[in-house]
């Protein structure tokens, strides 16, 4: 269980990026951030990735405060994290299966990397993690041979190879058609629904969030004042979010 108190993001100029979020996740849950442009977004999922500093409050997780814990109780909780950007790069010249695999590079040591031998174990790894995504039939075509929404799923099988239980995905869906769009909303609530994965995605797009998760925020002007279980939103919720 993670629980968020009083999230607070300023920038230097000290305008509230963030202001005193408080929420709670839920394994294996989806969840979607929805929101006007620049109404903090991307910063939340930042924040929650710790990819961002925050300015103040509290994250624990287990009753243990993450932000004043040690550097030994980071490294733990990192492990348990992945972070999607919106447009994630990829090793176009590469295979699916080599792509996911460097996801994996923090835990493999140097010798391997170099002489890229791959460990038996990391190989199924990789392809138990596609197989997840969908693109198991596809791991050995090359990445820039592949489609907008195949390369997303690569994305997202390279960011949970290495045993991350929670993923903060910033706009999996940007760029797709409908289709993909649809497709790609699918394979996030299924790797929750059967792999007990935690998500939470940023989207631009309410009626996929309403369609697929089980819990939508709403921010305005960095602040939530919204949430509630996946569903159809009201004409008035969707107005407090424009």
């Amino acid at each position: 269980m993670i629980n968020i108190r009083g999230l607070t993001l300023k920038v230097p100029e000290g305008k509230k990026i963030l202001d005193g979020i408080d929420a709670s996740l839920e394994p294996g849950r989806f969840v979607a951030v929805v929101g006007a442009s620049g109404s903090g977004k991307s910063a939340l999922l930042r924040c929650l990735a710790l990819r961002e500093r925050w300015t103040s409050g509290e994250y624990r997780m287990d009753g243990t405060d993450i932000l004043k814990a040690g550097m030994a109780a980071k490294r733990k909780f990192r492990r348990k994290i992945a972070y999607l950007e919106q447009r994630p790069l990829l090793y176009e010249r590469k295979t699916a299966l080599k792509n996911v695999l460097i996801g994996n590079a923090e835990q493999t040591p140097l010798w391997r990397r170099l002489t890229g031998m791959v460990r038996n174990d990391d190989y199924m790894g990789g392809m138990d993690m596609l197989e997840k995504v969908g693109l198991m039939d596809h791991a050995h075509r090359h990445a820039e041979k592949m489609s907008g929404g195949e390369r997303q799923r690569i994305a997202i099988a390279r960011s949970l190879v290495h045993g991350a239980r929670m993923l903060f995905a910033d706009e999996p869906v940007s760029g797709l058609d409908p289709h993909s769009a649809e497709d790609m909303m699918a394979t996030l609530k299924k790797l929750c629904t059967d792999g007990g994965t935690t998500v939470v995605a940023a989207l631009h797009r309410i009626e996929l969030a309403e369609k697929f998760t089980d819990e939508i925020w709403g921010l305005q002007d960095g602040r939530l004042v919204l949430q509630v279980s996946g569903r159809r939103l009201t004409a008035a919720e969707k107005i407090r979010l424009s």
